[in-house]
């Protein structure tokens, strides 16, 4: 499609500014691994939520991407409640983020007021803080038990922000994964998020592609093949036949066989010859004695 073409069918093009020296792609198998933790976040925080508010909630990930701090707090709301919590033996915090209106209208549900009650955008009061600061624990209990082996570290919550931009929580450069949330209260949506410094998470993950030094890769060759199951032949020489001859065998028929009477049978693996053995007897069963190995080298 031309470009005139495109503009009459009124699209939009956009384009997104990416830095080769400073990448802030997943990998697809540390991604993968990070929806899971995080799915498993937003359905036992949804069940917390359910049983705080008394009504059926529900928490979606709608997004996993790691990006700078700095483009993390440029994209959320100029007002908004960010709970930023301390993570042991890093100077970064963790954020936890959603609306300072949904959450007042989760503390009015938990105080048994009316869901249509209007909420203002405020400042939480103490007691409202104090409740607020609960829910907040039950979830980053639920976050360290989802992430597991990733988040080893404990996490604490530290304060409340209600301005983005005043909000230090890493330095500007700094790469964090964020998770992007949708939560379901009765039938009111609120968008929250949760961003983790990304070298907390990553260092558990380990190496996308691991790789083993080429000196040790004979080694390892052997070693494989060394484990690998073949099956053992004990035959007789070979003879070769016509299809008309096997088309034409009856019960009784005779093939003779150019294999010596007094010679050792061929030890064949996959149909080459490796040895020669001579019949022998293992107990009730029936065996082999090596005679001779050949050396096939190839």
């Amino acid at each position: 499609m031309s470009e005139q073409e495109d503009q009459s069918a009124g699209r939009q093009r956009t384009v997104d500014v990416y830095d080769f020296r400073r990448p802030t792609t997943l990998p697809r198998q540390h991604s993968r691994v990070l929806e899971v933790a995080f799915e498993t976040f937003a359905r036992q925080w949804g069940t917390q939520l359910t049983a705080k508010v008394r009504v059926k909630s529900t928490a979606t990930l709608e997004q996993l991407i790691m990006q700078s701090y700095d483009e993390y707090a440029a994209s959320l709301p100029s007002v908004t409640a960010m709970v930023l919590c301390r993570i042991e033996g890093s100077e970064s915090r963790l954020v936890m983020q959603f609306p300072a209106t949904a959450a007042l209208s989760w503390v009015t549900r938990m105080l048994g007021g009316a869901s249509e009650t209007a909420v203002p955008d405020r400042k939480f009061t103490q007691i409202e803080q104090s409740l607020i600061s609960r829910m907040v624990e039950d979830g980053l209990e639920d976050l360290s038990y989802s992430l597991g082996a990733l988040l080893t570290t404990p996490v604490r919550m530290d304060v409340i922000q209600y301005n983005s931009q005043f909000a230090q929580a890493a330095a500007p450069a700094e790469l964090m994964i964020v998770a992007s949330f949708t939560v379901k209260v009765g039938e009111s949506l609120a968008a929250a998020s949760l961003a983790i410094p990304a070298d907390i998470l990553l260092s558990g993950l380990g190496d996308v592609n691991p790789t083993v030094h080429s000196r040790d890769a004979e080694a390892l060759v052997r070693a494989q093949v060394t484990q690998v199951p073949v099956d053992v032949a004990i035959q007789l020489s070979p003879t070769p036949v016509t299809p008309a001859q096997i088309l034409g065998l009856a019960v009784g028929d005779v093939i003779p066989l150019p294999h010596l009477e007094n010679r050792p049978f061929d030890v064949a693996i996959n149909g080459t010859r490796l040895a020669t053995a001579a019949p022998a007897r293992n107990g009730s069963r029936a065996a082999a004695v090596i005679v001779t190995i050949e050396e096939n080298q190839r």
